[in-house]
């Protein structure tokens, strides 16, 4: 039985850059992975489908190259090169952990790991061999899947999850996407850049449904110009894969239709990996299909402690990250604050890409504020015209009081880069007139911020 410091059970964004701070702070560290280095972000997630998001800008720049006059004659995609590029990329990524992880002294191992007693993991090698080990701090980073609704049954074929999006031997001629988070709209505009006829089912009345209104409706709007077709306050009530494709059969406010396509993607949403774990033979309280934590992310056992996607706090590869640096500082006695939730970014990439931190109009009149609301469009930007990315806006939002800035909300090209200036201003709470203030670069895609908060104070120049 080994004995460790720390024990990281799963090799996610959560996982692997928990354990590196951990060796950084001096423990004994460890790592357990079933599958491969990097988890689901680094392999089936956020950096092969950028890769793929790409391939298809690319392809999109290449068929409007006429509009920057240039030519390009012949121009064509092949599907399989780009799946492979996606692969490609994936697979150096997790070659970069494992060169992190021996950087770090910190010992890989491969298996199936389960909780015991006692502040023990058991781990089950391919070959059907157990060793326990033990450690000091055990940290649960098992992530989360595709979630599986009852009408929408994955069968790997006509019916896929996210993972299996990225690796269609075929591209389909018709595609069905169910849900339109950040998962379902970046494949739905993914095989739309690449000739498939893709359809978005949506039971909210709005696409991507945690954004500000205003965004929604622009990458609607932006989505129907590029050819996709959106249902909204839609249900898929039940799918026919008996015949050569699928019959997807959809409740609409004006009755029911029938949509036929090759695949359906079902992206409804995320299910934690908390099952067959050990939680119930350590008595690790859950709720709610999460993991029961405090600021610290320690369970209600002593020397346990959960992170990520299997905890109640948002699902990003990024909280994941701080909740585990955030956890093993305070292990190793460190003064740290607890995270602010409210001041986490989201970002979606596809195209027009959008971002956002902080509260939304709704959201900030629902909680009693008196606001200032300012917004400025890219088709007032220089830059945006320059490059023929007007598609867009910046809209901030502050409270009309104080100056507080409550909330930011970005779509267009590049605004994945620019949120964080809003996340870091209000980190520090930096004031409307502190950023009107702050002489931001011309022509930049940026700019449209400072022009946005110069909009809520009513000295907007440039429109």
């Amino acid at each position: 039985m080994g004995n460790f410091d720390v024990i990281v059970l799963g090799s996610g964004p959560g996982g692997y850059v928990t354990a590196i701070r951990a060796s950084q702070l001096g423990f004994k560290t460890a790592i357990v992975e079933k599958e491969s280095l990097g988890g689901v972000c680094l392999n089936w997630g956020c950096i092969p489908t950028k890769a793929l998001l790409k391939s298809a800008q690319v392809f999109e720049y290449l068929k409007h190259a006429s509009d920057y006059g240039l030519k390009a004659e012949g121009v064509d995609k092949d599907f399989d090169s780009v799946i492979k590029r996606s692969r490609s990329v994936a697979d150096g990524m997790s070659k970069g952990v494992q060169f992190l992880m021996k950087k770090n002294k910190i010992e890989v191992i491969n298996g199936y790991g389960t909780l015991k007693p006692g502040k023990k993991v058991s781990v089950k090698a391919e070959d059907g061999k157990e060793t326990e080990y033990s450690a000091s701090h055990i940290i649960i980073a098992t992530g989360a899947r595709s979630r599986e609704l009852p009408s929408l049954p994955q069968d790997g074929q006509k019916i896929i999850g996210y993972r299996k999006a990225m690796t269609l031997e075929n591209q389909p001629k018709k595609m069905v996407v169910v849900g339109s988070g950040a998962i379902g709209i970046e494949f739905a505009y993914f095989y739309n850049a690449m000739g498939t006829e893709v359809t978005v089912v949506e039971f909210l009345p709005n696409i991507v449904p945690v954004e500000d209104e205003d965004v929604s409706k622009q990458l609607e709007r932006s989505f129907k110009k590029s050819g996709i077709k959106i249902m909204t306050s839609s249900e898929v009530t039940k799918v026919d894969t008996s015949g050569e494709g699928v019959k997807v059969f959809v409740k609409t406010n004006k009755g029911e239709e029938t949509l036929e396509a090759d695949v359906v993607l079902s992206a409804v949403g995320i299910k934690s990996n908390i099952e067959n774990i050990g939680l119930e033979e350590v008595g690790i309280a859950t709720d709610r299909d999460k993991i029961m934590v405090n600021d610290y992310y320690q369970t209600n056992i002593p020397g346990y402690y959960a992170i990520g996607d299997v905890t109640p706090g948002q699902a990003l590869a990024h909280v994941a990250s701080a909740e585990g640096i955030l956890c093993v500082e305070k292990i190793a006695g460190m003064h740290v604050e607890p995270l602010d939730y409210g001041n986490i970014p989201g970002c979606t990439y596809c195209m027009p890409e959008v971002a956002s931190v902080g509260l939304t109009e709704k959201q900030a009149k629902e909680q009693g504020y008196e606001i200032k609301v300012g917004k400025f469009p890219f088709s007032a930007s220089g830059k945006a015209k320059a490059a023929g990315a007007s598609d867009g806006f910046v809209k901030v939002i502050f409270d009309a009081k104080y100056g507080e800035w409550l909330g930011c909300h970005m779509i267009g090209v590049g605004v994945t880069d620019m949120i964080a200036e809003a996340v870091v201003a209000r980190k520090l709470e930096t004031t409307g007139h502190e950023v009107l203030k702050a002489v931001h670069p011309h022509p930049t895609m940026s700019e449209a911020v400072m022009e946005a908060v110069a909009d809520a104070y009513d000295e907007v120049i440039h429109l």
